[in-house]
């Protein structure tokens, strides 16, 4: 058999190769552009085909009024369920405090703030008119990104958007012009997985979106307690964001009886074929768990009056989506027989506040909250500087704002150790039941096993030798899988799968070598498993790059990850039907976050002889990104639902006492009981460092 030694020139030159030949079947790569990517050619096709599976999907099932109205209420949940409100927070006290008021000749504004939750609070201008002599109709209007700030000091976007606020005041309104927690006068944050690297915000099923939507109902709760207010008359607008956050909240609440919406919305299309959301923070999406396209969120404000404002120009709202999304949503508002209620208005221009933009959704608000048409007498204006309109003189010191992400979902509560079978398989059948329906739903259905391409080989003194071939876990995506064989027994019969990071890297000297294998040496048959977001070639790739093709995941109703999982199946599936290896016990080894995917990879395909983990993360908090996972369960219990199926061994563990509950659910429910002497434990744990024991 070859040495390691001896091996290192041919396998580096097949591994070369393999990118080479990976890449020019693949790709078009010219030399004009060496960063070209063959898996990223090969995810833009898939992002493209699972874009158009979701626009064909969208509301295909409704072809008639009956049809809606019996899907309705549950769309209406799911989307709760999306914007990481359900179970709905508990409506508590609001403290609703006026810190002030700034009086005009024809309107007064008062600063305000409430908490949405305890101790969230939310900032807040209300404008009313001088005079009242009974309740108004009333404006919701919520703010995009303005950012306002001096010396460190953020006034809220509500002072850039003040004009709004003023004018519907000046025309006989109240308008409430609300804060948002990005660039807000307590500044949260919008940017998790767009800047800060907080991938956990899948796992946890968080979006800064749906804390914008809770604030927005408080809002509505709030303005019900206003005498001045008329609760029959109550509209919603906002443009960029906060016409992302008007769509949220006129689909949410039917307290909202008319909707103009600005530069708000468009479709998946746009958002992951197109790009734009590389211009987008998170606030603007849901977590995709049941898989829409946008028109659905859209629909839900149907019958009641919406106006899609948008310009020809906008670059993260582009003008093709706004259509498409229009068409769609025209068709809902057909069945209802509501066509007058549905209005599009495009104006020329970019992605601005524009005077053509706003002054349509004041025609649309008199003409259906305000009792008629009238022209517009006067642009809307700024007029007061930002020190005017703050609300707080001092923050306050027990704001939750700045870590909301931290508790607006709650985790799963700790699992019980079973004290049956029967408790434990009903509390393992409903974990797999929510990895099914809200953590792995973007998977396709099975379909046969992937079919193995040999586009290299190479053969060895002893009889053994190495394969290199093409797999393709689903359509469009292809990745290259290593398969090292030995002459072996029919009896002792062994492949040992390795999920490592398949990364090819020159050293500083400019040579490769191939990725450490633990059956080279050995001269044992195994595979090492690639899986997409590994690739070899993905070490050129742009970070920015990276993290926005994690984000048209998230987008789709998937994570990386979570697909990771898949690629992880489809491989194990592929390596049963190999003639030379079929029938052999398959043993499943990763290292780090890959440890993860191979654990959870375990959970779907029977008859996995042993499971090996090294390195890892005790929890999904730390990676990798499940979409929901963390609402269901975490690691630890994953590790106890394997242990059940084959042994399980945890290397390089940091601390024993992180796998305490899978430990004590083999112990409690006797999985070692009756096994031979030379059965290996359902569960070893071996530390790192025998210090931390």
């Amino acid at each position: 058999m070859c040495s390691r030694q001896q091996l290192r020139v041919p396998l580096a030159s097949v591994a070369l190769a393999a990118v080479v030949a990976f890449a020019g079947n693949r790709c078009a790569r010219s030399a004009d552009d060496p960063k070209a990517n063959a898996a990223d050619e090969q995810l833009a096709a898939y992002f493209r085909a699972e874009t158009a599976k979701l626009r064909d999907g969208c509301l295909a099932e409704i072809k008639t009024l009956d049809d809606w109205n019996a899907k309705k209420g549950e769309y209406r949940r799911q989307l709760f369920e999306m914007l990481s409100l359900d179970p709905l927070p508990e409506r508590t006290d609001s403290k609703a405090t006026i810190t002030g008021r700034v009086e005009r000749e024809d309107f007064v504004v008062e600063k305000l703030h409430f908490q949405s939750r305890p101790r969230l609070y939310v900032t807040a201008n209300l404008y009313l008119p001088k005079t009242i002599d009974k309740p108004c109709p009333t404006i919701l209007y919520l703010c995009g990104h303005g950012k306002v700030a001096k010396n460190g000091i953020s006034f809220g976007n509500k002072v850039h958007y003040q004009h709004h606020g003023i004018w519907f005041a000046r025309h006989g309104y109240v308008c409430l012009v609300l804060d948002t927690l990005q660039l807000g006068e307590i500044e949260g944050t919008h940017h998790g997985t767009y800047k800060f690297d907080r991938w956990w915000w899948n796992a946890r099923g968080y979006t800064p979106a749906g804390v914008e939507a809770w604030n927005c109902i408080r809002a509505l709760d709030y303005l019900a307690t206003r005498k001045e207010v008329d609760a029959e008359r109550i509209g919603a607008t906002g443009r960029s964001g906060g016409g992302a956050y008007t769509w949220f909240v006129a689909a949410l609440d039917d307290r909202v009886k008319a909707a103009v919406p600005v530069a708000g919305i468009t479709d998946l299309e746009n958002h992951v074929v197109d790009g734009v959301v590389e211009g987008h923070c998170d606030c603007m999406y849901f977590v995709n768990t049941y898989r829409w396209d946008y028109p659905q969120l859209a629909a839900l404000v149907a019958p009641r009056p919406l106006l899609i404002s948008n310009s020809d120009k906008d670059r993260i709202f582009p003008l093709e989506g706004v259509l498409r999304t229009h068409r769609t949503v025209r068709r809902i508002y057909s069945l209802h027989e509501a066509e007058k209620n549905l209005g599009l208005h495009i104006t020329e221009g970019p992605h601005e506040d524009t005077q053509e933009l706003y002054t349509h959704a004041f025609v649309w608000f008199d003409r259906f909250l305000g009792g008629g048409r009238r022209p517009i007498d006067g642009p809307a204006v700024k007029l007061f500087e930002p020190e005017e309109l703050k609300v707080f003189d001092k923050l306050p010191a027990d704001e939750i704002n700045t870590k909301i992400d931290e508790t607006f979902v709650a985790k799963a509560a700790e699992p019980k150790v079973p004290e049956s079978k029967e408790e434990w398989e009903r509390m393992r059948d409903g974990w797999m039941k929510d990895l099914r329906e809200k953590v792995f739903r973007g998977w396709p259905e099975i379909e046969a096993s992937p079919k193995l391409e040999v586009f290299e080989a190479l053969n060895f003194d002893n009889g053994g030798g190495l394969n290199m071939y093409y797999i393709e876990p689903q359509p469009h995506i292809s990745m290259v899988f290593t398969l090292y064989d030995y002459p072996q027994p029919d009896n002792e019969k062994l492949v040992l799968l390795c999920v490592y990071p398949y990364v090819l890297k020159p050293n500083e000297e400019g040579v490769i070598s191939p990725p450490d294998t633990p059956f080279v040496d050995a001269g044992r048959t195994g595979g090492l498993v690639e899986v997409r977001g590994e690739n070899p070639l993905h070490y050129l790739a742009d970070p920015k790059a990276q993290v926005h093709r994690r984000r048209r995941f998230m987008l789709l109703g998937q994570t990386q990850a979570g697909m990771q999982v898949w690629d992880v199946r489809r491989t194990i599936q592929a390596t049963r039907s190999v003639g030379h290896v079929k029938g052999a016990k398959i043993v499943l080894e990763g290292r780090g976050p890959l440890a993860t995917i191979a654990l959870y990879a375990s959970l779907f395909e029977p008859n996995i002889a042993e499971l090996r983990l090294y390195d890892l993360p005790a929890s999904h908090a730390d990676g990798p990104d499940f979409l929901n996972v963390l609402r269901s369960h975490d690691i630890p219990a994953a590790v106890a639902m394997a242990a059940e199926r084959c042994p399980v061994r945890i290397i390089g563990a940091k601390r024993v006492e992180d796998w305490e509950y899978p430990t004590r659910v083999t112990e409690a429910l006797g999985w070692d009981k009756g096994r031979g002497e030379k059965d290996p434990p359902r569960l070893v744990v071996e530390v790192a460092d025998a210090k931390a024991k």
